[in-house]
């Protein structure tokens, strides 16, 4: 059956379809226009496809919510976007509702969850509402917020597509992903972030058959892949180090012959990580990099990789790169900077919702810098150092954690790392690593450091953590490590 797949669930696409003109019908009788923001506070669930379809029906913005959120947080990106409704899980229910004020919420039920009785429960409310029947309106992409590295999150918003430009998108993200339509694919990571959102609704569009799974869970999306006959996948780094961190009898158990197509992205690949992904499943690994407001502007193939370890790629579909330094000279080959991008033509401008001068901050002649500093080689492969912010700077030396990061996940022991600057009264800043490790030492971490990189590469301070705060995506939650130490 082709259609949409999560948990026990199943859906063909005319059931999604109309279930999505359902809630067209039920939105517009909020008061929902073409324009008006729709909350999606839920967890992965073919509902969360099915409420982004149906905003997008009336022309409505679908805006995913990191279902982590809370208090502040949630009460920022409701009342920024101007949400005029909710949908929430109903285990979300009563975080959402400390903040939602009037908005009306339509609750979402969950297996094994006792409803909570005080508002619209998705299935009836659904039943209650005939389809829309007027023409759907051109849909918008969703309003997709950053992580916040610095400062609130802030709400990206896209300008309208004509459907052409549409069109040229959608083949733009299938050559990208290494995703041919006819494929089966599969969603291990969560849709409130903008790469597996853009995969569900791209894929939801086009009517690729779409596993999404409804948390990431190691075996068993072997066990999936096996089961579904899955053909393609997106993953994170950090799903890379848990599928070969099972045992190799778990690893050899599953049938992952039906795989054509791998593609990762979000976060840096150590490279021994991407060296043995390759050699389990195969030259069938791609990369892209890119930007939730950039969209992908680069791409490589495993044989493109291997040839040049370490690059996340070379501009692809009309896109463009420079290097620039701080005073706005773009700099040569091989001469580390800040990488600013040119998205392809079709790819459509955007702005920061409520924030017109950051998004002017960000660009230099046409072309945007979202936060990397990295190199291009002469063939024209990018390679990224770091984010900007995470960048250390001691005795006036800039040191980039994620090269030390990389170096540490190659220990034995080494199961996840932190790498940033702390406060230094002779140098500035000196270099801290909080490591999730076992059965090694602080001495052993500085050693391998000191043998394989630089001597002021290795870190003053080496702090081991049970657990290294992590998005879903794989990125560090750097800054709230940080901020222990630098109070201000």
């Amino acid at each position: 059956m082709t259609g949409i797949h999560c948990g026990t669930v199943e859906r063909t696409y005319d059931e999604v379809r109309g279930r999505a003109a359902r809630i067209a019908s039920g939105l517009a009788g909020f008061g929902v226009e073409a324009g008006d923001r729709v909350a999606i506070y839920l967890h992965n669930d073919i509902a969360f496809v099915e409420a982004s379809l149906g905003a997008g029906i009336l022309g409505g913005v679908p805006v995913p919510v990191n279902w982590h959120w809370k208090g502040a947080e949630l009460a920022h990106l409701l009342d920024d976007s101007g949400s005029k409704a909710v949908f929430a899980h109903t285990d979300l229910v009563p975080v959402a509702e400390a903040v939602i004020g009037d908005r009306p919420l339509i609750e979402v039920e969950q297996d094994g969850v006792a409803p909570t009785g005080r508002h619209p429960l998705f299935e009836d409310w659904l039943a209650g509402h005939g389809p829309w029947a007027e023409p759907p309106t051109q849909a918008p992409q969703s309003m997709i917020y950053t992580s916040g590295t610095t400062g609130r999150p802030k709400g990206i918003i896209r300008n309208r597509t004509t459907p052409e430009q549409s069109q040229a998108i959608a083949q733009l993200v299938f050559s990208m992903f290494g995703l041919d339509p006819a494929m089966r694919t599969l969603v291990p990571a969560p849709i409130y972030h903008t790469a597996p959102n853009v995969h569900c609704l791209v894929s939801a569009a086009a009517g690729v058959d779409l596993t999404i799974m409804p948390t990431f869970e190691p075996e068993e999306m072997l066990r999936l892949i096996e089961s579904q006959r899955i053909e393609h996948f997106q993953a994170v780094p950090t799903m890379f180090v848990r599928l070969l961190a099972l045992p190799t009898e778990v690893r050899e158990r599953y049938d992952l012959s039906s795989l054509k197509a791998i593609v990762h992205a979000a976060a840096p690949c150590p490279v021994e990580v991407k060296k043995r992904i390759i050699a389990w499943l195969g030259p069938i690994v791609l990369e892209y990099y890119g930007g939730s407001e950039t969209g992908g502007v680069v791409t490589c193939t495993s044989e493109e990789w291997l040839a040049h370890p370490g690059t996340v790629g070379r501009a692809f579909g009309g896109s463009a790169i420079r290097i620039y330094d701080e005073f706005g000279d773009e700099l040569p080959v091989g001469e580390s900077g800040q990488v600013y991008v040119k998205p392809p033509a079709s790819w459509p401008n955007f702005t920061y919702h409520n924030d017109a001068a950051k998004r002017a901050g960000i660009e230099r002649d046409g072309f945007l810098h979202i936060g990397d500093v990295g190199y291009l080689d002469h063939d024209g492969f990018l390679y990224l150092n770091d984010r900007s912010i995470d960048m250390i700077i001691s005795g006036g030396v800039n040191i980039y954690p994620a090269e030390i990061e990389a170096c540490l996940l190659e220990l034995d022991g080494v199961t996840d790392v932190a790498v940033f600057g702390i406060p230094d009264d002779d140098f500035g800043e000196a270099v801290a690593a909080h490591v999730e490790a076992t059965g090694i030492t602080e001495d052993d971490v500085r050693e391998h450091v000191r043998a394989n990189l630089a001597g002021y590469k290795v870190p003053k301070l080496v702090v081991f953590d049970d657990h290294l705060p992590r998005e879903d995506t794989g990125k560090l939650f750097k800054r709230r490590i940080r901020a222990r130490y630098w109070p201000a």
